[in-house]
């Protein structure tokens, strides 16, 4: 009988539920929803409950009910957090504070629970069984309504001194600029985050910049996100390619401190403005060859994640097996 784990990926944008085998090497019953930010703990506990459900319903109509074992539940989680308690210390975006997640999830749906960081996640998912898959020293950056980081060394991720390690979002690259959620002053995820790039496109076309943006968002300044910020740069807008490029650029300036830092061999990028390929990574690549040392350059691979959507269900899969070895 296959033995299947439940992956639950929460963001500040989307709640994703997935079921994965223990291989990693198919995936079943994927539900994505909004998260419901305004519902508070609670009312993402129900919501999450609902979707594994379905999910299970869903695999159990494909896959054919007893010719499987659902072992388990891997959950990815904005952070900081503790992952021997399964508390999420704090989270800026969902405005959660001192969560039990882990146990209320193990509760809700009666199987036993691991708690991750939902960047570490998806790094890890992108290790296991997407991009970064067979990297020995792994770093990777997910953009999305904030920017999130992860590291991988030698098939584990790397948490710190106290779960927080990776919080490449948080990394300071203008002591005087623009406020963080966090309270800081000038993080990348300010400027970088998917958020940040819609408000820095609309600065501009306040400003009198000619785009075509304005027709994607019925000349509603409020519904330009980096989504469509994203497609219209796809479809040749060059004041769109501008904030893309501006965009990788500053992301370009990080990747290359942590190139320097850690010396890895993959550097994934993930989330939903690598849709714009090249136009994002070119002159990304190019700020790390300037700033970065040129053998940390050389050993460097610089990739878009290959699992969108699905790795931080991925990770958490990995994540949970990860930590029930260890237990052993």
């Amino acid at each position: 009988m296959r033995r299947l784990i439940v992956g639950v990926d929460i963001g500040g944008t989307n709640v994703v539920v997935g079921i994965l085998p223990e291989d990693g090497s198919s995936i079943h019953g994927v539900n994505a929803e909004p998260t419901k930010l305004t519902a508070g703990p609670d009312g993402a506990l129900a919501q999450i409950n609902r979707m594994v459900r379905k999910s299970l319903q869903e695999t159990t109509e494909e896959l054919g009910s007893g010719s499987f074992e659902v072992i388990g539940v891997g959950i990815g989680a904005p952070g900081p957090l503790d992952r021997s308690s399964g508390t999420v210390i704090v989270s800026p975006n969902l405005g959660w504070s001192n969560t039990p997640l882990r146990d209320l999830i193990s509760e809700a749906v009666e199987l036993p629970a691991t708690l991750e960081n939902d960047a570490n996640c998806a790094i890890y998912g992108e290790w296991w069984r997407g991009a970064a898959k067979g990297g020995r020293v792994v770093v990777g950056l997910t953009i999305g309504t904030g920017v999130g980081g992860g590291i991988v060394i030698d098939g584990e991720i790397f948490h710190g001194a106290s779960d927080a390690a990776g919080e490449i979002g948080h990394a300071s690259i203008d002591t005087t600029g623009r406020r963080c959620k966090c309270g800081n002053y000038g993080c990348l995820e300010a400027y970088a985050a998917g958020p940040a790039i819609a408000a820095r496109a609309i600065e501009g076309i306040e400003a009198g910049a000619r785009t075509k943006l304005l027709d994607y968002v019925d000349g509603d300044l409020t519904g330009v996100t980096a989504k469509i910020i994203a497609q219209a740069a796809i479809d040749g807008d060059h004041y769109c390619l501008d904030v893309i490029r501006e965009t990788a650029h500053l992301l370009g300036s990080a990747v290359a401190n942590l190139v320097n830092i850690f010396n890895p061999d993959i550097v994934v990028i993930c989330g939903g403005v690598t849709k714009t390929g090249e136009h994002l990574l070119e002159p990304l690549r190019i700020q790390v060859v300037r700033r970065a040392f040129e053998p940390s350059v050389a050993a460097c691979r610089i990739v878009p994640g290959a699992l969108p959507g699905t790795a931080g269900v991925y990770g958490a899969v990995a994540a949970f097996l990860a930590q029930k070895a260890k237990a052993v």
